[in-house]
């Protein structure tokens, strides 16, 4: 299966920065988002969509990535993703990573249907961590990220699991969920934690 490339990002002028995010779908912990500004001469091998590549593989390439590019991240909390709701939270977090990269990128390239309401050019490109190099690296570096704060987490919360699930609303953590009830970590704007919060 082909791998992403550079395509996508040798139409555009430089520097180009792909912009990926994190923990959308969990029902605790924040939304982590990471953009990146590959070198295209001096790269890790192996850079793919994270979701495709083993954690300890994952882990070794953020490690590379991060001595050779040029990276931010942004987080937006649980409590901006209750307050905006999980899409302008998502939005927010790819925001704080592009302004945390150091340099203006002249274009960026954004995974997904939408990118955020800034004044940067950028694209939009439905499932572009596994099309562009770029957004590939994002998705790395927001994942690995996000799966390490939640580890964190979980040592000041035991029993959901989160060192395992990273806060995904696995049969485990539901079971937690529903016998020792929701943490501040909880998104109380998604259903299953509003329905304990709430006594339904």
């Amino acid at each position: 299966m082909a791998r992403p490339d550079f395509k996508l990002e040798k139409i555009h002028p430089e520097p180009v920065a792909g912009v990926d995010e994190a923990g959308c779908a969990p029902l605790a912990g924040p939304v982590v988002a990471a953009a990146v500004v590959l070198d295209r001469t001096r790269f890790p091998r192996g850079i793919d969509d994270s979701k495709a590549i083993p954690e300890k593989e994952r882990e070794a390439i953020y490690a590379r990535l991060t001595r050779v590019c040029a990276w931010g991240v942004g987080i937006a909390s649980v409590e901006e993703i209750d307050e905006l709701n999980i899409y302008w939270a998502r939005m927010l977090a790819m925001t704080r990573a592009v302004d945390a990269l150091g340099i203006e990128p002249a274009m960026v390239l954004v995974d997904g249907n939408r990118c955020p309401k800034w004044d940067r050019p950028s694209l939009a490109i439905v499932g572009g961590d596994a099309k562009c190099r770029s957004i590939a690296a994002a998705s790395i570096i927001a994942k690995v990220t996000r799966d390490r704060i939640m580890a964190e987490h979980a040592r000041a919360h035991p029993g959901y699991g989160w060192e395992r699930n990273k806060g995904y609303p696995t049969p485990e953590h539901q079971r937690a969920l529903a016998e020792l009830g929701p943490t501040p970590l909880h998104r109380r704007s998604f259903a299953p934690v509003r329905q304990l919060t709430l006594g339904l």
